[in-house]
């Protein structure tokens, strides 16, 4: 399609800010000193002791705050979600949306693992990209994103998948991805020790990192275990590879260098420990190396399990002669008991729902949460999520620690630009911009997700940023491209006739557009819901600039250009 003269002008201008966007990005963590989380710009000092746990958090005073918390635990505030958060109470809120019952993914059939059975000759166009991809998933991971009254379970089993990874790069099979996808939900707040089991004996996860037909070792075949989930489920799914001090910081030996967790002979341990397991049958008698089937827990078969003494963590072992379950119960609960568990989960939690840079005393108060909820159980993920989101470091009227805040992912951008502007979308539109911004969703490039915990920020040595993995000149351009197109077509985004009941997505700017005589009242609104009232009196001055030089009975332009420099800015795009 054509564009006229200003809207060629307008889209030179998009892409000579994209071009140092990255480094604006950055810089708004760091633009009140950076380098700590004190108002000073000191390094926030360190303490290896838990501090005590936040009590509950009183109602929200303020719009302000509701609205970051709504930011928090869903995917993007709305009036009606930042109004009930007002009336009930930040802790209120928090409870019932921990109550809330799971909006799950629709049940789909087992397919054959072979694409040309699957999809025999004569097979719908479709017949691949619907069983044999992500697609499906991720259109009802976005649809459920959008509409789904349980937000912050959706936000919390999104966290899941980033920590426990498993990818459609190696995983084609779409009703696999689903059954994996939905355990996380039903396990989102749940405990984590139970999480962990579910996950390794998924056989998604299985199949994944290769524990699946993880055979005894064979001397007459000079074959060992393999150990790539024994190694990630230690590095990555639960204790990290430095033994931490409550707060998060890494103990160190005498000379500063930080004492690992585990060796290689501990990875050797769980290998021997994990192996013997296979798919569940589907055809009644079971048999090693059974068929793929993503459908049910891998099963064990004993006469492939490695029955030797194994080395755990810290020194424990395990005795000879036990079977492949026995010896898996004893190897996760091994790794649950250690230390760093609470740590290395509770941290990373924290950096998914409020901020990359806890502060030490943070990280702290939810490692005691983790080792105890209070009523001497360990684990308690529902008590975990509670504590991070009623903490005091997450709730306030303002916050104005220099390292406080984080860059949006992809997939939480696309979504909450939707639903600020009240947006309809069938989750085609949604998943394919999620993607071109460097997150196709459950399709990381590697089990490291798709940017690690600790990418570290981009001019600073001490601030961690781990979305900017992911972001550069190309994916900003594509975060501009897209809140341009939501906000200027015409018509929205047409529906795909490939996809059944497809509706495309449109943005509905109403509400806006009643603001739109009055131009600082129209970014006000903005403001307050997308920047938690972070925005700064000149650079709303400059929107409403902007916004007033457009022609007071054109009032869907003045909104469509208010909401496209608020919901393209730095302010937006890094919650605070």
């Amino acid at each position: 399609m054509d564009q006229s003269p200003s809207d060629r002008a307008r889209d030179v201008n998009r892409r000579r800010v994209a071009v140092s966007s990255v480094a604006l990005l950055a810089m708004s963590l760091v633009a009140c000193g950076g380098g700590g989380s004190g108002s000073s710009g000191a390094p926030a000092p360190v303490s290896s002791a838990p501090a005590p746990g936040p009590g509950p958090a009183p109602a929200p005073t303020s719009v302000a705050d509701a609205t970051r918390l709504v930011d928090q635990a869903t995917f993007g505030p709305n009036d009606a979600t930042i109004a009930a958060v007002v009336s009930a109470g930040a802790a209120a809120w928090v409870d019932a949306q921990l109550a809330q019952p799971s909006t799950g993914y629709a049940v789909m059939p087992y397919i054959d693992p072979n694409s040309a059975v699957g999809c025999p000759t004569g097979s719908a166009p479709t017949c691949v990209r619907d069983n044999y991809t992500a697609f499906p998933v991720q259109l009802q991971f976005f649809r459920n994103a959008m509409t789904a009254q349980d937000q912050l379970r959706q936000r919390v089993a999104f966290a899941w998948s980033q920590i426990f990874v498993t990818s459609a790069i190696d995983i084609r099979a779409a009703y696999g991805l689903r059954e994996y996808h939905q355990m996380l939900l039903d396990n989102a707040f749940g405990n984590y020790r139970t999480l962990l089991e579910r996950v390794t004996l998924s056989p998604v996860m299985g199949d994944y990192l290769d524990m699946v037909n993880n055979d005894k070792p064979n001397a007459a075949r000079g074959t060992q275990a393999n150990e790539n989930y024994a190694r990630e489920v230690l590095q990555l799914f639960s204790i990290g590879l430095s033994k931490l001090n409550a707060d998060g910081t890494a103990q160190r030996d005498g000379n500063g260098v930080p004492i690992p967790s585990y060796d290689q002979t501990t990875v050797q341990g769980f290998a021997r420990a994990f192996t013997g397991w296979t798919y569940a049958s589907r055809a009644g008698t079971s048999q090693w190396t059974n068929p793929k089937n993503y459908l049910g827990d891998m099963v064990p078969f004993d006469a492939h399990h490695d029955t030797a003494t194994k080395t755990l963590l810290d020194g424990a072992s395990l005795p000879a002669s036990q079977t492949a379950r026995a010896d898996l119960t004893a190897a996760l609960d091994n790794i649950f008991a250690h230390p760093n568990v609470g740590t290395f989960i509770g941290r990373q939690m924290i950096q998914f729902l409020v901020t990359s840079n806890p502060s030490p005393a943070y990280v702290a108060r939810i490692t005691a949460v983790f080792d105890d909820n209070g009523s001497g159980v360990r684990g308690d993920m529902k008590a975990v999520i509670r504590a991070i989101l009623l903490d005091s470091e997450a709730r306030g009227d303002a916050k104005t620690e220099p390292a406080y805040g984080k860059l949006r992912d992809p997939a939480l951008f696309a979504v909450g630009v939707a639903r600020a502007f009240n947006a309809s979308s069938d989750g085609v539109y949604l998943n394919a911009q999620s993607a071109s911004m460097g997150e196709s969703v459950f399709t990381a490039p590697s089990v490291f997700s798709f940017f690690p915990p600790d990418y570290a920020l981009p001019n600073s040595d001490t601030l961690q940023g781990p979305q900017f993995g992911v972001q550069n000149t190309t994916t900003t351009i594509a975060r501009f491209n897209y809140v341009n197109a939501m906000l200027y077509s015409a018509n929205g985004i047409a529906a795909d006739p490939s996809v059944p009941g497809s509706t495309g997505t449109r943005t509905d700017l109403t509400g806006l557009q009643a603001l739109a005589a009055t131009p600082s009242a129209l970014v006000d609104k903005l403001a307050a819901t997308m920047t938690h009232d972070t925005m700064t009196a000149s650079e709303k001055s400059a929107i409403v600039t902007a916004v007033s030089a457009i022609a007071a009975t054109d009032a869907l332009g003045r909104a469509r250009s208010a909401a496209y420099l608020v919901a393209s800015s730095p302010r937006y795009q890094i919650t605070r």
